[in-house]
């Protein structure tokens, strides 16, 4: 029933993407919606892909439209707790303390890096590379400190964005503007509430993971318990900058992976977004920053494909992976030629 339900769209809504995915190549949209209709569906579905628009060819895909003009209102909880910390974070800058410092540094790294790079993104999110449940539990617990919102509804939100990137559907794309892409779709957009059917479409794995369930739905616990911790060991100086400075600070340079990275840089691959390798914003992702290289082989765990191209979070898959704590780590590599690299067949080390 709910499947048949996902399916249930309105032809002329669909028709209507159609066009403007055709108007936003700069194609001439010369077609009307009754000529559009009289299309036939894989007419459609080979338009769709031809521009990069949906990676899944079932038409209940469009459904899912992220469009910050279906929005109402401003996300007041999210605003809320997003400008609590940023006072936090100012507050932190007068409890200047180099102990609490090195403590909020290496949080950083462990929430950032082994959290929401290494565990969100690149394992829960694109599969490239597989663990013992133990250690995808372990990094999805040092994510949750990052305090980004449920990690499986962070693995949908994702999902949908390689799904629909840089279209109509794409929760937070620069074209829609550059707050929007940076902040504004937290703020007012559906941001990381995902309802249902759509988090069981494109996270089917990690609903059926009680873990994944439970602490998606507790995410805020494991930072409330490590904010008590800080505060107990070191005092107010401690929790302000392992706390409140060190989300802050992670937020904008994760939501830069979302906006920078699709406005400034240079491009390797002739992908169909406006994705971008920015050397600046991986230094603040401990890696994420190789983004046109990401969307171009979006299951490599490898994102820093030349020797210049610094990625941590790479790193730290490899040392997992000499450990023996991960396998079946997927890689691809540059063609060895003069000008732009070029995709190799994807091995698996």
């Amino acid at each position: 029933m709910q499947k048949a339900s996902n399916r249930n769209i309105s032809l002329r809504h669909m028709c209507a993407v159609a066009r403007t995915a055709l108007a936003r190549k700069s194609y001439l949209a010369k077609y009307t919606s009754t000529q559009i209709i009289g299309l036939t569906q894989s007419k459609l579905v080979q338009w769709s892909l031809s521009f990069g628009h949906w990676e899944n060819e079932e038409l209940g895909m469009i459904s899912e439209t992220i469009n910050k003009d279906q929005t109402k209102g401003i996300n007041w909880d999210t605003a809320i707790f997003i400008g609590l910390f940023h006072v936090g974070a100012v507050a932190a800058l007068f409890m200047f303390n180099w102990r609490a410092i090195v403590v909020a540094v290496v949080l950083w790294w462990i929430t950032a890096s082994l959290g929401v790079g290494m565990g969100f993104h690149r394992l829960l999110t694109h599969r490239g590379y597989k663990t013992p449940k133990i250690v995808e539990y372990l990094l999805s617990v040092c994510g949750a400190l990052a305090l980004e919102g449920g990690h499986i509804q962070w693995v949908v939100t994702h999902r949908i964005h390689h799904a629909h990137t840089d279209a109509p559907g794409d929760p937070h794309t620069p074209r829609d503007g550059g707050w929007w892409s940076h902040i504004g779709w937290m703020l007012k957009g559906k941001a990381q509430a995902h309802d249902s059917s759509v988090v069981a479409r494109y996270a089917p794995d990690l609903v059926k993971d009680r873990f994944h369930v439970l602490l998606n739905r507790f995410y805020w616990v494991p930072l409330v318990v490590l904010g008590m911790a800080l505060l107990g060991f070191g005092g107010w100086s401690y929790l302000m900058w392992g706390v409140f400075f060190r989300v802050t600070f992670n937020l904008h340079a994760t939501w830069l992976v979302n906006s920078a990275t699709h406005m400034w840089g240079k491009r390797r691959f002739a992908t169909q977004d406006d994705s971008k390798n920015n050397w600046w914003v991986a230094l603040l992702t401990f890696g994420e920053g190789w983004h046109n290289n990401h969307h171009a082989h979006p299951t490599s765990a490898r994102h820093g494909l030349a020797w210049y191209e610094i990625d941590v979070n790479w790193w730290g898959i490899r040392a997992m992976q000499f450990l023996r704590l991960a396998k079946a780590v997927k890689l691809v590599k540059l063609a060895k030629r003069a000008g732009a690299g070029a995709r190799q067949d994807m091995a698996q080390a």
